[in-house]
């Protein structure tokens, strides 16, 4: 089999094969063996007829038709191997000779993954959320330990956001009581809007002894009537940051080890967190260098992806996407540009991680090929020898070295990139946990 390939416009190339008569009659005969099986002849069982004998019967066009059918994606599979393309899109093929007899020669036309051009990847500087817990974050924990000690004692001032008021509460529509809206010694946190926003407005202000009526909107019903009789307007007050308050309210002795406590586990917290979100960053960053257009196959294939997905997920849940989007209040437009713009994304992602590893000449070996496989066994539960015979028949071996190389540039920029936090401050990679970073060049 002889081929070659002429670039095209528009990222197409086009691929022309020649098959000689010889190689192509392999392919021929075996359309005749299964041909045989299904035709009847007398004196040969099933399969069994000589091809001579078939070809005096019925002649050589359907059995070229069927080999010609089976044989062209093989051979032209082998031609993208042979050449190294990688096709987004399927073919356009042209038989230019060969349909009756003869070698067979073919073209076929397809779009191929561009290879874009990320300058200024070395120089990335991308903003994380600072892996540190400051003094007033630590001092807002503190404050909630003490929120679940605090005292509430009666005051005789106005109420404010904060207090939290003993009150008789009764709804009415048309003079009549409305079940669910009446409530006799009910203490309210003002200013935490848990029941309407009206109640909270009304409120504000309110003493010991005010009844209040006003009108308010409630969710799944008209508009109703809202008396409230203030009980009493109670201050929280809470407990001083002592060493005994800390000794009662924590496992800690002092007030300065409940905060060296919380200061770490917020920083391990933190650390996590940004991460998490370097990855994320980078990914973002790279893809934003990617100027060209995205090949729509590729943005197609995206989207059929994450549908599916979607879908998948959905059904998990007994659920489907119409549901989905009526109960997200999206409708079918909005859902798709989201989705397109998503997949354009991820896209140009992809595009810019091939290209960072064709600059750094990042490769795959046989070693990182074979851990690959056997975490994907790990994971599938399956035993390693299964799972590549498996990924090698369904010719998934070039994808698994492509997502590992991807996954090579992607921790080649994780060691590279400048971090910062929001205001600028420059982060050092060791101040984030290591094994999160990892789990993200999977």
């Amino acid at each position: 089999m002889k081929t070659s390939v002429e670039p095209l416009e528009g990222n197409k190339v086009k691929v022309s094969v020649e098959v000689d008569e010889i190689e192509f009659d392999k392919a021929l005969d075996a359309a005749f063996r299964r041909i045989a099986r299904e035709v009847r002849i007398p004196g040969f069982r099933p399969g069994k007829a000589p091809r001579a004998l078939l070809q005096a019967r019925i002649g050589t066009d359907a059995a070229r038709d069927e080999a010609l059918r089976d044989s062209l994606p093989e051979y032209y599979e082998q031609a993208l191997r042979e050449h190294e393309l990688d096709a987004i899109a399927p073919p356009d093929i042209d038989i230019t000779a060969g349909k009756e007899t003869g070698a067979l020669v073919f073209d076929a036309v397809v779009e191929v993954r561009p290879q874009v051009q990320v300058p200024g990847y070395e120089q990335l500087r991308v903003t994380v959320p600072s892996p540190k817990a400051t003094e007033e974050e630590v001092t807002r924990q503190v404050d909630r330990l003490r929120e679940q000690f605090g005292e509430l004692n009666p005051v005789s001032r106005p109420a404010r956001d904060g207090d939290h008021l003993s009150i008789d509460l009764h709804g009415y529509r048309h003079d009549e009581a409305i079940e669910g809206l009446s409530a006799d010694d009910f203490l309210y946190e003002l200013g935490s809007g848990s029941v309407i926003p009206e109640l909270d407005t009304e409120l504000q202000g309110a003493k010991a002894g005010d009844i209040l009526k006003f009108n308010a909107t409630v969710p799944d019903q008209d508009e109703v009537t809202l008396q409230v009789l203030v009980k009493e307007v109670r201050e929280k007050i809470l407990p001083d940051v002592t060493d005994e308050w800390a000794s009662e309210a924590s496992e800690f002795e002092t007030v300065d080890e409940l905060r060296t406590s919380i200061t770490e586990r917020m920083a391990a917290v933190k650390r996590v967190q940004a991460a998490l979100a370097l990855r994320e960053a980078v990914v973002d960053a790279v893809a934003d260098l990617v100027t060209d257009e995205v090949p729509e196959p590729l943005v197609g294939a995206e989207m059929e992806r994450r549908v599916h997905d979607l879908s998948h997920r959905l059904q998990a849940q007994g659920a489907d996407l119409a549901a989905y989007l009526e109960a997200t209040g999206t409708s079918q437009e909005d859902f798709l540009a989201g989705l397109r713009d998503a997949a354009t994304k991820s896209a140009k992602a992809d595009l810019a991680m091939r290209a960072v590893a064709d600059a750094e000449g990042l490769e795959v070996s046989d070693e990182d090929l074979e851990g690959e496989i056997a975490q994907l066994a790990e994971r599938l539960e399956t035993k390693v020898p299964v799972l590549r015979k498996r990924v090698e028949q369904a010719g998934q071996l070039p994808t698994v070295r492509s997502d590992i190389r991807k996954a090579h540039a992607l921790r080649w920029l994780l060691d590279h990139v400048e971090i910062v936090d929001e205001e600028g401050h420059s982060i050092d990679r060791s101040e984030l946990l290591a094994p999160s970073t990892e789990e993200t060049s999977e």
